[in-house]
């Protein structure tokens, strides 16, 4: 029986994106709010320690692991060489905390930032950029994979890789050294299928974030032209189960072949309606169900 570990990311409490909500949540409440809510583990976010010494400290005050930390790459824009150099650091802080996978977007002409920018505004990319990418992905990925982390790409509304035929045609050009994240709520919101992602890329998913969506809110976003930030604002996202995505058929499917590595909680919304401690116990209860429902034995 394959485990997995639960973790989240301090977006329940705190949004790198959007700073006025959640700005004045230490994040000592963060971490003491995610342990008490079951959590085993924490992404990074813009309110954590950036030296290991610091950071392992802050997170085993709290018998917290490092599950992973976001990484904005500009390959679009500088050479593979200079984003391996660029990456020295963030490589380094996972690596010395213990985390064994890197997330990774590429932010370039991204407009999930910009509260001014609807998401129909998202950049595509030609030909050549398409080469570009995957080339540099495949090279920065097989550095990463020789330093012991597994690169995870994060498909994500608002950016270059966003669709399912996007992710199929990263996945399909690319090599082991480019790992997959699975996440449930970007890919569903751009109207993808993550049982259809989990049965042709079950080898190359290296970690899941269970983003839940609203999709009424899903539909007005669209149906009014609006940014990821005021979806945000509206309450398109919440933990597992609090929402309509169907979150079974691809866990059990990635049980199946075998998955183990973390299931992480990622759900950004207004911290002054949707109380934080109260939102990470329920996601922390219908993940844990969830995870069980699917075959996984849960790692506490």
């Amino acid at each position: 029986m394959p485990t997995v570990t639960l973790g989240i990311n301090p977006l329940t409490w705190t949004n790198d994106d959007l700073p006025s909500l959640g700005g004045a949540t230490p994040l000592e409440t963060c971490l003491q709010e995610g342990r008490e809510a079951g959590f085993s583990g924490f992404e990074l976010g813009n309110k954590f320690p950036r030296t290991p010494d610091a950071l392992n400290q802050v997170l085993s005050a709290h018998d917290l692991a490092l599950v992973s930390g976001w990484y904005s790459a500009r390959l679009l824009e500088r050479s593979p060489e200079e984003e391996i150099e660029a990456i020295q650091d963030h490589m380094n802080l996972l690596k010395q905390c213990g985390a064994k996978v890197m997330v990774l977007c590429e932010v370039t002409h991204c407009v999930h930032g910009d509260q001014q920018r609807p998401l129909s505004q998202r950049p595509h990319l030609s030909e050549q950029e398409w080469q570009r990418l995957l080339h540099g992905l495949e090279v920065v990925g097989d550095y990463l994979k020789s330093q012991g982390i597994q690169l995870v790409y994060h498909h994500h509304l608002g950016t270059v890789i966003e669709s399912q035929a996007d992710v199929e045609r990263l996945m399909d050009n690319t090599g082991e050294g480019v790992g997959l994240l699975l996440d449930f709520g970007h890919l569903r919101g751009a109207g993808g299928d993550p049982l259809a992602i989990a049965k042709r890329y079950s080898q190359r998913i290296r970690h899941v974030h269970c983003k839940d969506l609203r999709f009424p809110v899903l539909d007005a976003v669209r149906n009014r032209d609006k940014s990821f930030l005021n979806g945000v604002l509206d309450g398109l996202f919440t933990v597992p189960g609090d929402g309509n995505v169907d979150f079974l058929p691809a866990l059990t499917h990635l049980c199946e072949q075998g998955y183990q590595g973390w299931l992480v909680v990622e759900a950004e919304q207004d911290p002054e309606v949707a109380h934080p401690l109260t939102y990470a116990r329920l996601g922390y209860r219908n993940l844990r169900q969830l995870a069980e429902q699917a075959g996984f034995d849960v790692a506490s």
